[in-house]
């Protein structure tokens, strides 16, 4: 992973998806996004020690990302498209401080939920929830 030398606001992120195994394309209005990361442990105790002992065991990664909901945004159209997996795993990439420092974040996933929230005094917003399929790939920028 880069090193940054300063930290950087949230402002500069950019989320790019490709529903239909084309190329990535930018979506609209991403108003946040969230990665997370885990390994399962695999347990090793055996008989007579004192406590319990683990091994790593696999990864994996999901996240979810809140955007102002459009329909003329092909990246949240294909985001929208693709609930449920019917084309199989696509591609991700996000880029925490923006596309040309820090790192870029990208994977495979299946998009596992779409929510979208109207509210009578507030924007059109929608959260879109993600389980990576394969590794999460970490590039310096």
């Amino acid at each position: 992973m880069a090193t940054n030398t300063a930290t950087y606001t949230g402002e500069s992120g950019v989320v790019k998806f490709s529903g239909d195994a084309s190329a990535v394309v930018a979506v609209a209005s991403v108003r946040s996004f969230t990665i997370d990361q885990e390994t399962q442990t695999i347990e090793s105790t055996v008989m007579g020690t004192g406590a319990r002992t683990y091994l790593p065991g696999l990864k994996q990664f999901s996240g979810t990302m809140d955007v102002f909901f459009r329909d003329d945004n092909e990246g949240q159209v294909q985001l929208f498209d693709a609930i449920g997996g019917a084309n199989g795993s696509t591609a991700i990439e996000l880029y925490p401080s923006g596309e040309t420092t820090g790192v870029k974040l990208s994977g495979n996933v299946i998009i596992t939920g779409h929510s979208i929230t109207a509210n009578f005094d507030g924007m059109t917003e929608a959260t879109i929830q993600f389980q990576g399929d394969g590794a999460l790939t970490s590039t310096d920028l």
